[in-house]
């Protein structure tokens, strides 16, 4: 079962990447809900999944590539964010497999996009407190989103709800330009990006998406919650020392080489 379709030239090609690890019991209720025709190709980014994720995705009829070895949340989406350029999409959406976020909005974030409204469009899980915590988001994880993202929205002059989403959709340029390849391996990944995509002066935007927590969804531990806190508002000091000039990052650089290479 595949929700892909041909190409539509005039509107550009949409590339939906999904980084995956250990996401069999939950894939195809995520791929369902993508609405029929919104997208083109469908890549699954497998980073040595203990279950048969590999196996699930070939059967739906999705692009597959299997890591040979365990690579992280963020090497994950390098290689997800290679393949759709290489691709040659003009809208990528990245989602997450574990059903936590609604596909159902894909073509909407994609149509924002399209009209030049932004270039970075994130879904937020947190339209107000009560729908936030229904939907099952732990308490301690609400605080400390409330509190990561009002200081990341007064440190990068943003109004987003919800910085740490796993709902994202990006024009091409957008990949093109930021030098993605120099972030972390890991969940700090995300946040490194859109204070990168701040640096490089593209629209940044979020529409409502309902969340879902359950046992199959994933989800990092407190102790990792905590890292990854703490991680973010060093990346909001690189951000600012980089822009003040006393500490220049070859995150916000303009050269793609990776620092690896």
């Amino acid at each position: 079962m595949s929700n892909q379709s041909d190409s539509v030239p005039h509107r550009g090609r949409v590339i939906a990447v999904m980084p995956a690890y250990n996401a069999a019991s939950t894939l195809e209720r995520t791929i369902s809900d993508i609405p029929e025709g919104s997208v083109d190709e469908i890549l699954l980014v497998d980073d040595c999944s203990s279950d048969n994720t590999v196996e699930v995705a070939k059967n739906l009829g999705l692009t597959v590539i299997q890591h040979e070895r365990n690579t992280g949340y963020g090497g994950n989406q390098k290689t997800c964010y290679r393949y759709a350029l290489d691709a040659g999409a003009d809208y990528v959406v990245m989602i997450h497999p574990d059903y936590q976020y609604d596909s159902r909005v894909v073509p909407v974030a994609i149509e924002l996009i399209r009209l030049g409204i932004c270039d970075v469009i994130l879904g937020s899980r947190i339209r107000t407190r009560a729908e936030a915590l229904e939907g099952g988001m732990p308490f301690y994880k609400y605080i400390a989103n409330r509190a990561l993202t009002i200081i990341e929205n007064m440190a990068l002059g943003q109004n987003l709800g919800d910085f740490h989403s796993g709902f994202r959709a990006y024009r091409r340029e957008v990949l093109e330009k930021i030098p993605f390849e120099k972030n972390s391996d890991d969940f700090v990944f995300d946040s490194q990006f859109l204070a990168q995509a701040v640096q490089f002066g593209f629209k940044l935007s979020d529409i409502p998406v309902p969340v879902r927590y359950f046992e199959e969804a994933s989800s990092i531990n407190f102790k990792r919650s905590s890292r990854y806190g703490l991680l973010t508002l060093g990346v909001l000091f690189q951000y600012w020392g980089n822009r003040i000039g006393i500490w220049k990052s070859d995150v916000f650089s303009d050269n793609k080489q990776s620092l690896v290479d």
